[in-house]
């Protein structure tokens, strides 16, 4: 362990003049700052440039940058109704095509950021899309309709896919043009694509029908190929051979749960060596604001960060440095070496698409599991709010005592408990 040159640019960059945080605390307060973008209709959705308050360092925020809505068949049977063969029939379809509900690579929309992602889509498209993860190849494929005239038919079931694009936000301070500083929510890391869809509508549908462009009706006419020789012949009632056109492109299989590292995250290495660190002289505490607990590293390798109190016999485990320190676009981003067990802050990488995993320190490494976003109060505040990199997860706890792990939370703790004080010892 070694310490250099970047220890006063550390201090710099965490603390400024009493009367330079006098103007940004007067600001932080009273100026709100103009949205980049306004949000849809009927929605209070978060957009990059809104004013946030110190509460919300330790959150972060899903925001929709582009949406395609498109119908889409999921199911079809082709089917010839013949004189004397009209009235109800149930027909069983074939699928032609698979939409799962994901957000990034995750499909299984368990954490608060997936789930607050997909509401933003809803409120953006003004439909009612899936909320939660679910297949389109688990719904049953029988269709049942009433037929009043002979024909060649299509039976579907269908729905309007929505798929696009998301972005992070994050809440940081902000120099106005003024030279004042304010807290605003600013897109951070973390960003990727999302699909879901609407509820599944089935029917029949002829070629001789008028129907709606564009519509989930008009693509399962499509289908029928009306203008081929299979469309126009004459055919016993039943099904018909599939044309070209309704052929799926791929097979109807259930979507394996990816294994993968998410979409909006660089790859994480082995814990394999120790790395050579760059580290600031001044040790930090991490503390909850105006109380005495604060972030105790543990002694055994099989336990987590925890909230303790600071006294002569924490051993250090108190006291963390910031190294490899760098800034972009106002947010640091460096390794939490602990003083007391000489390890490093990380979510373990088994547990890290996991909701609440605990914070653990291992031996430092070369590894995005081990590098952490700080975000701050507007100059003269010691108030941040830390982030994982390679998981994009806000650290925070599920109660204030003492014991209590410090755990990720997909967005953050909305009652404020992600925002800490940076305090130098």
């Amino acid at each position: 362990m070694r310490s250099t040159g970047p220890v006063r640019r550390i201090g710099r960059l965490l603390m400024a003049t009493t009367a330079t945080a006098a103007a940004g605390a007067v600001t932080a307060l009273s100026l709100a700052a103009t949205p980049a973008a306004a949000a849809p209709t009927g929605t209070t959705a978060t957009r990059p440039g809104d004013a946030c308050t110190a509460a919300d360092l330790g959150t972060r925020h899903p925001y929709i940058k582009s949406t395609e809505v498109s119908p889409t068949i999921t199911h079809f049977k082709g089917w010839y109704v013949t004189e004397g063969t009209t009235g109800q029939q149930t027909v069983s379809t074939d699928t032609t095509t698979v939409i799962s509900v994901s957000v990034g690579l995750n499909d299984t929309i368990e954490t608060s950021f997936a789930v607050e992602a997909l509401s933003n889509v809803k409120a953006t498209v003004g439909l009612d899309v899936m909320l939660e993860y679910t297949s389109t190849s688990e719904e049953s494929n029988s269709v049942t309709w009433n037929l009043t005239q002979p024909g060649y038919y299509g039976f579907y079931k269908g729905t309007k896919k929505v798929t696009g694009t998301y972005g992070s936000l994050n809440c940081n301070r902000a120099q106005q043009d003024d030279g004042s500083w304010a807290l605003e929510w600013t897109e951070g890391p973390g960003s990727g694509s999302f699909t879901t869809f609407t509820t599944l509508e089935e029917g029949a549908v002829r070629c001789q029908d008028g129907v709606p462009a564009d519509s989930i009706m008009a693509k399962a006419q499509a289908l029928l190929d009306c203008g081929s020789a299979a469309a126009k012949a004459d055919h016993p009632a039943g099904a018909v051979a599939k044309t070209a056109q309704q052929k799926p492109d791929r097979p109807p299989l259930h979507p394996t749960p990816t294994t993968s590292t998410p979409a909006e995250q660089p790859t994480a290495t082995a814990h394999s060596t120790r790395a050579a660190l760059d580290c600031s002289a001044e040790a930090y505490k991490i503390a909850v604001p105006g109380k005495p607990l604060s972030w105790g590293a543990p002694l055994l390798a099989d336990d987590g960060v925890r909230l303790r109190p600071s006294s002569i016999f924490s051993a250090h485990l108190d006291n963390w440095r910031l190294c490899n320190v760098t800034e972009q676009d106002g947010v640091l981003e460096a390794s939490l070496w602990n003083w007391g067990n000489g390890g490093c802050a990380t979510i373990a990488e088994q547990n890290a698409s996991t909701e609440r995993a605990v914070l653990m320190t291992v031996p430092c490494a070369e590894d995005d599991l081990q590098r952490f976003y700080v975000y701050r109060d507007v100059p003269g505040s010691s108030k941040i709010g830390v982030q994982n990199k390679y998981t994009g997860s806000m650290m925070g706890y599920d109660r204030y005592a003492d014991g209590e792990f410090i755990r990720q939370y997909s967005s953050g703790r909305q009652d404020g408990t992600g925002t800490f004080d940076l305090t130098a010892v």
